[in-house]
């Protein structure tokens, strides 16, 4: 349980995603996770770090080995995802529009 309360924490599957393709710096993770304050940012950076899941490198911070693991293992979700909001555009598209 204590995967599922950590990645419960607002930001913190944002930020491991934004990390996917490889290290960021703080100013770029705030940049791309609008509305993420540097206060928050930072507190999620050191308990995905403390968890073993991201690690501080040369250029920011970039997914560990167990990280990258965990990407892999939420890629079916990201591809639920994607099918589920193209359903959600094909119902509102569907849905009468009041004259």
């Amino acid at each position: 349980m204590a995967a599922m309360d950590l990645f419960g924490r607002r930001w913190a599957l944002r930020i491991l995603w934004e990390l996917r393709a490889g290290p960021l710096g703080a100013r770029a993770l705030l940049a791309r996770c609008e509305g993420l304050s540097s206060s928050v940012l930072y507190q999620r950076l050191r308990e995905l770090a403390s968890s073993g899941l991201i690690a501080p490198s040369a250029d920011g911070y970039e997914l560990t080995r167990l990280g990258t693991a965990l990407r892999h293992a939420l890629r079916p979700l990201d591809e639920w995802a994607i099918t589920w909001a193209q359903e959600q555009e094909q119902h509102n598209d569907q849905e009468p529009t009041e004259t």
